[in-house]
């Protein structure tokens, strides 16, 4: 890309990946009202509040992050595959998006249920382990999205091997052993790799409203 594209797909991925922080934060903020407010006003609010952050501000905010990321990656050096940081933003943004489309329906349906439920169901021993997974994983898609963040910044672990390669060919220098791969990083994996599988045995296993699976 020339200089100017370059510098407007990057203030586009900072744009969005700044917006996308800012609704979940505004997300937990909600959720932490409804699971603690003795309201139902604000109850209410709260979790209609959470479904359209939801679906006008996160998800549209998400894929625009990941899909200007994308094109950073193919667009300038850094590449997709050839630096570690950049492979593990990716990763670590395609595993934000696959649980934020795994919990938008249970967002919506807790949004409707509050929209017509009577006031006492709506601080109901039922509906208290959804409010308190929607802190749960607003929380922790912050610690997520805030990794993500420190990787663009501080860009560390080197190149792949593949990346390895592809500057030995710029460079015209005979093909050597590539190093092992950092600890840290096989570290890093194996933790997101945990953080998956125990997500979806949470998904499969966890409880909707009236006892209904998400």
């Amino acid at each position: 890309m020339t200089s100017a594209l370059r510098k407007l797909s990057l203030a586009a991925h900072i744009t969005f990946s700044i917006g996308w922080i800012g609704a979940v934060a505004a997300f937990l903020v909600l959720s932490v009202a409804g699971l603690t407010s003795r309201n139902p006003d604000v109850v209410r609010g709260a979790y209609i509040s959470m479904d359209l952050i939801s679906r006008f501000m996160i998800i549209p905010m998400c894929f625009a992050a990941l899909a200007t990321g994308i094109i950073e990656a193919f667009g300038t050096p850094w590449g997709l595959f050839r630096h570690y940081w950049v492979m593990t933003k990716f990763g670590l943004t395609l595993i934000g998006t696959f649980l934020l489309r795994m919990h938008e329906n249970a967002i919506a349906r807790a949004a409707r249920w509050v929209s017509g439920a009577a006031v006492t169901q709506l601080f109901a021993a039922d509906f208290g382990p959804l409010k308190t997974e929607l802190v749960q994983k607003s929380a922790l898609a912050i610690v997520l999205l805030l990794g993500i963040t420190a990787l663009g910044i501080y860009k560390p672990w080197g190149l792949t091997a593949y990346g390895q390669r592809k500057e030995q060919q710029r460079l015209g220098i005979q093909p050597q052993a590539h190093s092992a791969i950092p600890l840290v990083v096989k570290i890093f994996y194996a933790a997101a790799r945990l953080l998956v599988v125990a997500t979806l045995l949470l998904h499969l296993t966890g409880h909707g409203l009236g006892g209904h699976r998400h």
